[in-house]
């Protein structure tokens, strides 16, 4: 099924929730793969295999789109590891690999635009943002994708720019801001009033992602809720945060002597259960983009899919504890096991 012959972003929206699954960077770097750190995306030409997989791994899990593994595949992310001459390629082949998957399973194609770390809010700033944005969107029309996502933003302004370019292009755009301890963007708006700035600026899609988890996630998704017109999107990390720690790098451990982000979160982790209860909280709300992003497992997107209604190729192996030997409940299991069921 080619990109030409399936309903697009808008046409799924309309007939209720669709599920984008996130969350390369951690992923790739779990499976030894990618250097926490810069997080600069090379297994794309080092191991495209492992992309590709994981592609897959998600759409089976219940992902109805297909992210093109271009986060912080940028210029500047490029320069600081010495590797900008890779750019183009990098960028092309990610994409190409995207589009693979996308049309082998009918799944959404999307391009991906993420913050630079460059923005401040002058001209030579802008004008520098501007140019990044433009070439990766630029190639990921040429590769023919659905629609694009630009996401993590902390400057409202630099996410307008991102959104402007994508507009030139002509795609839908999915618009993601993300925020840190504070619950404002760098320029001191509220997520509601940034989601309506991008909203009357173009934007399709309008949300939050990245950063916070679905306990300091939701009540800021709530309010963008109210606040707009359009599709709301809520992607969190699957980590539990909460209002002292409100995002996953402000989490301390006790029992850890050290910084827990990015490498030591495991122990924040939030279960399948969790995600779960947070994607039917938000469809409640009338949020009809969810996802999850940095620490996302397949595990996770199959318990969300589920939560909203779904039956993603994955649930056929959802878990059924009733034949399990010391917990199952069937008949046929033997008396002694259930007896010790009983004991746990």
């Amino acid at each position: 099924m080619t990109s030409g012959t399936k309903q697009g972003l808008l046409e799924r929206l309309e007939q209720g929730p669709v599920i984008c699954a996130e969350g390369y960077l951690f992923e790739c770097e779990r499976r030894g793969y990618l250097q926490a750190g810069a997080f600069v995306p090379e297994v794309v030409l080092e191991h495209p295999e492992v992309v590709t997989e994981l592609h897959r791994e998600f759409v089976h899990a219940g992902s109805d789109v297909v992210e093109a593994f271009t986060y912080y595949a940028h210029r500047e992310k490029l320069r600081i590891i010495g590797k900008e001459d890779l750019l183009e390629e990098l960028n092309r082949r990610a994409l190409e690999l995207a589009r693979e998957v996308a049309d082998e399973t009918g799944a959404l194609f999307a391009g991906d635009l993420s913050n630079t770390n460059l923005f401040s809010p002058d001209d030579e700033s802008r004008r520098t943002v501007r140019a990044m944005f433009e070439e990766q969107a630029t190639w990921a029309i040429e590769a023919g994708v659905d629609f694009v996502i630009a996401e993590t933003f902390s400057y409202v302004e630099e996410a307008l720019i991102a959104l402007d370019v994508i507009r030139q292009t002509g795609v839908p755009a999915v618009v993601t801001l993300a925020l840190h301890r504070e619950p404002e963007t760098r320029e001191g708006l509220s997520p509601a009033e940034a989601c309506k700035r991008l909203e009357d600026a173009g934007a399709d899609v309008v949300g939050l992602n990245c950063i916070r988890g679905p306990r300091t996630m939701l009540p800021h998704v709530e309010a963008i809720r109210s606040a707009v017109t359009c599709y709301v999107a809520a992607l969190p990390v699957p980590y539990r945060t909460h209002e002292q720690q409100p995002t996953f790098q402000s989490l301390r451990d006790p029992e850890f002597d050290g910084q827990p982000f990015p490498t030591a979160l495991d122990p924040f982790t939030c279960n399948r259960f969790e995600l779960a209860e947070f994607g039917a909280a938000a469809l409640a709300l009338g949020v009809h983009y969810l996802g999850i992003c940095c620490g996302a497992g397949p595990h996770h997107i199959r318990s969300l899919a589920e939560a909203v209604g779904r039956t993603p190729p994955a649930s056929r192996y959802t878990a059924d504890m009733s034949k399990h030997a010391y917990l199952g409940t069937d008949p046929s299991l033997r008396r002694e096991n259930q007896e010790y069921a009983e004991q746990l």
